[in-house]
């Protein structure tokens, strides 16, 4: 028996497939129709911050193999002047070869390419000379680059060492690729292609808006001891933050609300009896003014930071309340500063109103008669709700983050406030014209430097299509500005993205609506028709004529020690796990069992071949290599071996299986490869073959054909080798075949009966 694992982080699309010979399965269903047909939709809980974790366990014959694939897309979100790929390695012992390379390319040119020291994996460090992976990073061009990280045995054991581990387990750790690309230092960058758009606006030449901070933290009973203690330390560091144009209030909450007055270092303590109309009330009292974050005030203001102690109940919404009536005062009083609030708590509200929809709904209604003031939420250890902080501040023009208990928690914090701490603009509106439909979100409240928006839609296809009344309104420091976009030549496709978005924020909106029907049905629609794995859609792998149930697992509490290896991409990390001889496997399945639990360059889509072969006895194989290459292409990571655009999924020959003794096995029914090459429909000869290369080929739809044969010349310019493959098992290249003359350019013929392509090289086969 043979298990493979995926652990995945945050947004994610996935396309899955295994193979042993004579079937191919695949699968991806909406939950209530798995659930419908006797399986239940895995999901699992996480191991690691922000990760998911994806497993599939199959038996192997003796002496057979079976072969892996999975395909995964991620928006790549742009943090802090920079995008970020994190790799996880974890194979839980050294590897004889080791390697993993990383492509690179972009529709601008890059400004840099660079590897930070390895990482622990969880608790964030700072850069150590003894973790330099001294990568080999090769620039090929102004827009492209390739990194190469290939330790040996011994400096595994060096890195496994540093990082905390045996020596003999290898590296535990991250490697991470950080880069930027070059852009207009105010205007957008537009990527047209087939119909579909994506707007991407990062401006920089701009100066930062002066803003007012209140900063609203729990100090109840529950913050005793470490927590209290990281977020005083990790205070000190973000009011160093402030710049002398900015103002901020300091609100601390348990049972009752105090309001720091800075300048005397003293406390206004309040609690607020109307929270359903606290106004009235608050406009009453007699609270301290936001102070000019001068040296002194910095310096005073942690001097109140070091006062504060932990005790009593959890009084959130008179809390949040107090920070929207501070906002307001000063608004009133003339203030033209961009308003923030920080609000951090690690537990539940115990005090006044405590069901959390009806605080969302307060905080919402009042906020909204207002000014509408941006609520940033740090959900503070296992305690605190992080789906409601996450939806009062998607409510509240916001969003939110969980901040992990452990050694690095200020840094944590730190690092949060790193990211919102400089506003360029506000209200920014893109604007299209008439013809322009299915837009995806394009209002923002706030643009931070060193961040992204992103906007993608449709557009008639037309060679005449003009832009240049497009515009990118927003009011900045100086007042209000309009922007035109610069229009750049794609390197992928861009409908994926589209739906990509569409499905996202759809979701979204989603779990922010009391009626949840007609927005489920949308993006299960999408979800279903690109094939993406989302909340409402599940994944569900089995083998033909057999069932298999699809169980919950505890993510955090291994069950079997194994070889492991972990890769991940800034926002999903994804490990492959064999068991090893002489060590318990994991328990053998009623069938192929799948797990799935759903947790912005545009994203990440990885193409992994893993094969694994089978041997006599009790345990799996060992593998004697681990090599993984991503592609990141103009916000796409794609497969390793280097194709640099996304994958179209070839879904299912098998599908889901119903319950034997009530229903007969079913299967999902593959998409003919005319539908996913429609230009093949006016070429395919009346016998289904295909004339090309002197000869008439069949196209290989529903065999199991291995590809074989090197060839030299693959669709993806930046990976000149390949081996020959049916055009149904490369769908990573399907985006470059646009029509027949691009097709023949690398066809090739499999066994003297299919027609193929000649497909990128992935991972070499132990």
């Amino acid at each position: 028996m043979k298990g493979i694992l995926f652990a995945l982080v945050a947004s994610v699309c996935l396309g899955w497939a295994f193979c042993i010979p004579g079937l191919v399965v695949r699968g991806i269903r909406s939950a209530k129709e798995a659930v419908r047909q006797g399986i239940s939709a895995g999901h699992v809980s996480v191991s690691a911050r922000d990760s998911n974790r994806f497993t599939v366990s199959i038996n192997v014959e003796p002496e057979s193999k079976a072969t892996f694939h999975l395909t995964y897309e991620e928006l790549l979100e742009r943090k802090n002047n920079q995008y970020e790929l994190v790799l996880n390695i974890h194979p839980g012992q050294v590897v004889k070869d080791m390697n993993i390379e990383v492509f690179v390319n972009e529709s601008r040119p890059l400004k840099f390419v660079k590897t930070p020291s390895l990482r622990s994996g969880n608790e964030i460090s700072k850069n150590d000379a003894n973790l330099d992976p001294s990568a080999d990073i090769k620039i090929i061009n102004s827009t492209s680059a390739v990194v190469k990280f290939n330790p040996n045995v011994d400096k595994q054991r060096e890195f496994a060492k540093e990082l905390g581990q045996k020596e003999n387990e290898g590296i535990a750790g991250q490697f991470v690729v950080q880069y930027d690309v070059d852009r207009d230092a105010q205007k957008g960058e537009i990527l047209l292609k087939d119909g579909y758009f994506v707007h991407f606006f990062a401006p920089e030449d701009v100066d930062p808006l002066p803003k007012h901070v209140v900063f609203i933290l729990d100090t109840s009973g529950s913050m005793y001891g470490r927590k209290l203690r990281q977020v005083k330390e990790a205070m000190g560091s973000i009011l160093d933050q402030l710049k002398d144009t900015d103002t901020f209030h300091i609100v601390e909450f348990n049972s009752d609300i105090f309001v720091w007055n800075i300048d005397s270092e003293s406390k206004s303590t309040l609690r607020v009896h109307n929270e359903r109309e606290p106004f009235e009330e608050l406009f009453k009292l007699e609270l301290p003014n936001a102070v000019p974050a001068t040296k002194e005030a910095i310096a005073k203001g942690k001097a109140v930071i070091d006062k504060l102690q932990d005790t009593g109940l959890t009084n959130m919404l008179g809390s949040i309340e107090t920070g929207l009536h501070l906002v307001h005062k000063e608004l009133r009083a003339g203030s033209k500063r961009q308003p923030l609030i920080i609000f951090l708590t690690d537990g539940d509200p115990t005090m006044g109103i405590t069901n959390t929809e009806e605080i969302t709904k307060i905080v919402t209604k009042i906020n909204g008669d207002k000014d509408h003031v941006p609520i940033f939420s740090l959900s503070f250890g296992d305690g605190a709700d992080k789906n409601f902080l996450r939806k009062l501040s998607l409510k509240n023009l916001g969003f939110a983050r969980h901040i992990y208990e452990g050694a690095d928690a200020a840094i944590q914090l730190q690092e949060f406030y790193r990211q919102i701490s400089s506003p360029l603009l506000s209200n920014i509106e893109f604007e299209y014209t008439d013809d322009v439909t299915e837009v995806s979100k394009k209002t923002f409240p706030i643009y931070f430097r060193g961040s992204e928006l992103v906007v993608t839609g449709r557009y008639p296809i037309d060679e005449g299509f003009d832009i240049s009344n497009w515009r990118v309104k927003s009011h900045s420091r100086h007042g209000l500005i309009s922007l035109p976009p610069v229009r750049e030549a794609p390197v992928g496709e861009l409908e994926r993205l589209w739906a990509y978005l569409t499905i996202k924020q759809k979701l979204e909106q989603r779990e922010l609506a009391d009626n949840k029907t007609q927005l489920t049905k949308e993006a299960l629609d999408l979800a279903l028709k690109y094939s993406f794995v989302t909340d409402v859609s599940s994944l569900v792998v089995v083998k033909p004529n057999q069932t298999s149930a699809v169980d919950t697992e505890d993510a955090s509490k291994p069950k079997y020690a194994g070889f492991s290896r972990t890769f991940s991409s800034p926002h999903q990390s994804m490990s492959v796990s064999y068991a090893m001889p002489g060590l318990p496997g994991p328990p053998a399945p009623l069938g192929p069992r799948s797990y799935f639990d759903p947790q912005p360059r545009y994203g990440a889509s990885a193409y992994v071949p893993l094969g694994l072969s089978g041997q006599r006895g009790s345990y799996g194989s060992f593998a004697k290599a681990a090599a993984f290459s991503p592609n990141i292409n103009g916000r796409f990571l794609v497969r390793s071996g280097g194709p640099n655009h996304a994958w179209r999924p070839t879904w299912g020959d098998t599908g889901i299986i119903g319950n034997p003794t009530s229903t007969p096995p079913t299967t999902t029914v593959k998409p003919a490869i005319k539908d996913l090459l429609p230009w093949l429909k006016n070429i395919i000869n009346q016998n289904g073959t295909l004339s090309i290369l002197g000869g008439a080929y069949d196209l290989g739809e529903g065999q199991f054909v291995l590809s074989n044969g090197e060839c030299t010349k693959t669709p993806n310019k930046n990976v000149l080798k390949g081996t020959c493959s049916l055009l149904s098992n490369c769908p990573h290249v399907h985006s470059y075949l646009t029509d027949f003359l691009t097709y023949e350019q690398f066809a090739c013929i499999l066994d003297n009966k299919y027609a193929g392509v000649c497909c990128p090289e992935v991972v070499p086969m132990p």
